[in-house]
């Protein structure tokens, strides 16, 4: 990734300002940005916004008062409604094929590249953006973008990492969490034998499900597709991926066949595991509670995170979860969409916004590396890089309509699952996969 210094300075330099800005009330610089922005809204306008049901209150808190501030501003009211993370990309699926619904839609990994001529094109919002606040990392700009136009903003990413019991970890014999592969199968036999299980989802999860399952296989040297989107699923890398992932399995929690992305996070907090993967929100949720619930500050004083381990390939391969948020086409008020965009990914309010994340959400903008979460805590530092470190949907293929297509029909995720709960052969899994494969890329 390049990075301009010259425009991360100038995105640094609006970080202070915004600061101090934010100091006399953000009403009042949301008025003063509202007049000299150069995207007015339509008489009349008012929005509808669909976005994922918040994992972490605090974020949602902050976001509300981000919409509230934007109304106040403009005139304009936003309507926001929340969606479990799966029901998203079909909602909007629907709005997409019927031209009718929401204005914006808030969803996961490359959504808006499912129906990319239905997405409008804000490219100028996207321009604003990046050349205010140093620059779009480079997997932003490849999930934004669909031949050479932007038709989402990636608002953020969920840095999809382990979480883990401390104390329990060194019971099963390992002092931190292991960055290979066979300290990894170690631990999580260990864990087992003292009661204190890991579980990972292989429910139809779409973000921790889809998350774990593709580093897997990354990290063994598989891939769906080559550079030419060329199906290449049916490899010797596919089948040891499979074959790690099925003896790991054995050594999970029970239950983790029908695990949704919920289900990891209320284990752990309830003490029926010891590892998973997620974003920091289990932390977040325990640290909330721990006033009250000694269970609860327990958990938040023995919990740590750590990267995923690096397999054969040598180099990490880590999924993490980018959210872009996107305007329909058939929208009666573009204007007002592009300004509300531009809003929220402006300092004033995006700064409060990630405090409020507790780094549950990272940032796509380089200039947001300044943000004070990222040295608040050591356990949340790791997140700050997610935007980097993430391989893409379709990972070495384009990230496009295709890969958002295979994503949505779990067909990684479906192959593991298979494998894992024994009623498919590795073999017989990755032959319905490479047919599901094929006639997506075809």
């Amino acid at each position: 990734m390049t990075t301009n210094r010259r425009g991360f300075l100038k995105g640094s330099a609006a970080l202070g300002a915004g600061a101090m800005l934010a100091g006399s009330g953000l009403t009042e610089w949301a008025r003063a940005w509202a007049q000299g922005a150069q995207w007015k809204p339509e008489a009349g306008a008012k929005l509808q916004l669909l976005r994922w049901k918040r994992f972490v209150q605090s974020e949602e808190d902050a976001f509300m008062k981000l919409v509230e501030a934007f109304t106040k501003a403009t005139g304009v009211p936003v309507s926001v409604i929340n969606e479990s993370l799966d029901d998203v990309q079909p909602k909007a699926s629907v709005a997409a094929n019927t031209n009718q619904g929401p204005d914006l839609f808030w969803g996961l990994y490359s959504l808006p590249h499912l129906f990319p001529e239905k997405c409008m094109d804000v490219t100028d919002v996207a321009d604003y953006l990046g050349k205010k606040y140093g620059g779009w990392m480079d997997s932003a700009k490849a999930y934004g973008t669909s031949k050479g136009k932007w038709i989402a903003i990636p608002v953020g990413y969920n840095a999809n990492i382990i979480n883990y019991r401390q104390s329990m970890i060194e019971a099963a014999g390992h002092k931190t969490f292991p960055g290979d592969l066979g300290g990894f199968m170690d631990l999580m036999k260990n864990l087992k034998a003292k009661g204190t299980p890991g579980g990972f989802a292989l429910g139809r999860a779409s973000g921790d499900g889809n998350a774990w399952v593709h580093w897997a296989l990354w990290a063994h040297g598989g891939n769906l597709v080559d550079k030419n989107d060329k199906v290449i699923i049916n490899s010797p890398e596919t089948l040891k991926a499979l074959e790690y992932v099925k003896e790991l399995s054995t050594h999970f929690a029970p239950g983790t066949a029908s695990w949704n992305d919920a289900f990891n996070n209320k284990a752990f907090l309830a003490g029926e595991i010891s590892v998973t993967n997620n974003g920091v929100s289990i932390y977040a949720a325990a640290k909330a509670g721990a006033d009250k619930d000694a269970k609860l500050k327990e958990i938040a004083a023995d919990m740590n995170h750590a990267n995923w381990p690096v397999g054969p390939v040598g180099r990490p391969t880590e999924f993490h979860i980018c959210y872009p948020m996107l305007g329909m086409r058939y929208s009666k008020f573009p204007n007002a969409v592009k300004a509300f965009l531009a809003f929220t990914m402006e300092a004033q309010n995006y700064n409060p916004w990630l405090e409020g994340a507790v780094a549950y959400l990272s940032h796509p903008l380089n200039a947001y590396d300044a943000n004070k979460v990222w040295t608040s805590d050591p356990k949340l530092t790791l997140c700050k890089d997610a935007g980097r470190r993430t391989l893409l949907a379709g990972h070495l293929g384009s990230v496009g309509e295709k890969a958002a297509s295979a994503l949505a029909d779990f067909l990684i995720l479906d192959m593991f699952a298979a494998v894992c709960a024994g009623s498919s052969s590795p073999k017989d899994a990755i032959a319905v996969a490479e047919r599901q494969a094929r006639r997506i890329y075809r």
